[in-house]
Parts: structure tokens; sequence; C-alpha cells
């Protein structure tokens, strides 16, 4: 699986058609810690997801870094939680806005 980020396109999470945030599967805030820099690699900490403005604060809103870091560190993980589930198909009912 290849991590690029690109700008626009489908978001990983609720595959609408929009402008993209690049989100790390693993908090950067977590990569200087001394558990993440023993159990990962370098190329581990830096992978990511392209997802929209409204799931990239959705996640942020409802986990702590810690817990995406350790429990909601892939995008089948982040899939699975009930919260973020949630959060999910509330984001695939809005309306996309343009600039």
């Amino acid at each position: 699986m290849a991590f690029r980020r690109i700008k626009h396109g489908a978001c990983e999470l609720c595959e609408r058609e929009v402008a993209l945030t690049f989100h790390h599967l693993i908090p950067k805030k977590m990569h200087r810690r001394t558990y993440f820099k023993k159990h990962f690699e370098k190329t581990t900490l830096n992978e990511g997801i392209n997802i929209c403005r409204q799931c990239h604060v959705g996640i942020h809103t409802s986990h702590d870094e810690m817990q995406l870091a350790k429990r909601l560190n892939t995008l089948e993980k982040l899939k699975d939680d009930p919260v973020i589930r949630s959060h999910i198909a509330w984001v695939k009912k809005q309306k996309i806005v343009t600039k």
C-alpha cells in the first residue's frame, strides 16, 4: 500500500470526492516517544491516509493521540471503531463545501 499525500480525491473514510488532508496513522506527537521508536520503523511511523477535513477533525476529537497510536493505527481499525463509524455516517450526509 502506497502512502502518498494527495490534495483532492475520495476520502478513505467517507468516500466523498473532496479536498483531502493527510492523517498520520500514528500521530506525529507520538513519534518521539521511546515506545514508538522501539516498536515501529520510521517508515511505519510516517504512514497515513488521505481523508477529508471533517473526518480528520472527527478522529481527533473522538480519541486522544495515545489511543490513536496504540489502538487505532490502521485504516481498518479506524473504520471498525464504533465512534468513528458513527461520525463517518454523519459526514457522508453533509454537503460538500468548495471554496
